[in-house]
């Protein structure tokens, strides 16, 4: 079953110098129908205007990506570390027992465009982690790259669930498959441009949650970027 999420029916969040869209439950967004999906708790598509940003703010038990798509996003936590994260660069922290971190458009001029998502972790209370890794766009032309797994797989972030994270890119004539083992479920987002998802049109900012398919597969792209996210079956989750 494909259940398609159009990118108007997101929540909303304007705060001036944010603007946000939330395909789950989030802050002051609540739906009873998304509060996540699987160990998928959050995706929210955040646009920040110049030398604005959140100011320091912990997390605790979550994993952490961010996956910017225009613009610069400066990050600096208690762990130490600071960075700047362009397209192409997925950053992913684990909060485990407890990191406060900040995150600012770097540009003074122009807005920065990236989503930030949260994966519940499968265990409670280890030790923080960060991690950031490029993954030039022709790894993902035609095909599902790996950006985060568990075992940290093809040089993949090493994510602290039971879940695969794909990054592609899709034009006209591109096409890539991928499978899924029965007791697994997929949330499909586009993040850029126009896809086909098993023959079903989606466009930017448009979400898909599968269940009990055995496959899904990517055609007619029109400048797309997709995420996917290759998750425990609902009815295999539990609270870490």
């Amino acid at each position: 079953m494909i259940d398609l999420r159009k990118a108007n029916d997101r929540g909303v969040g304007e705060h001036g110098w944010l603007s946000s869209r939330h395909t789950f439950s989030f802050a002051g967004y609540d739906d009873p129908a998304q509060r996540g999906f699987s160990d998928l708790l959050v995706i929210n598509d955040d646009r920040v205007d110049p030398a604005e940003g959140f100011g320091t703010h912990p997390h605790r038990d979550m994993e952490i990506l961010s996956y910017v798509l225009e613009g610069v996003l400066a990050h600096r936590d208690t762990l130490g570390h600071g960075s700047v994260i362009r397209p192409g660069d997925v950053q992913l922290m684990s909060a485990g027992s407890g990191i406060a971190h900040s995150e600012f458009n770097a540009s003074p001029t122009e807005a920065v465009h990236f989503l930030q998502i949260w994966i519940q972790p499968a265990r409670r209370g280890v030790r923080p982690r960060y991690q950031q890794t490029r993954f030039p766009v022709a790894e993902q032309r035609g095909r599902l790259r790996v950006i985060a797994a568990p075992d940290g797989r093809d040089g993949a972030l090493v994510i602290g669930q039971d879940v695969v994270v794909y990054a592609g890119a899709f034009d006209a004539g591109d096409e890539a498959t991928l499978n899924l083992l029965p007791d697994r479920a997929a949330y499909i987002h586009v993040a850029r441009g126009a896809v086909r998802l098993n023959g079903i049109p989606m466009q930017v900012g448009d979400g898909a949650k599968l269940t009990d398919e055995s496959r899904l597969a990517f055609t007619d792209g029109n400048a797309a970027e997709v995420l996917v996210f290759d998750l425990r079956g609902p009815g295999t989750t539990r609270s870490p």
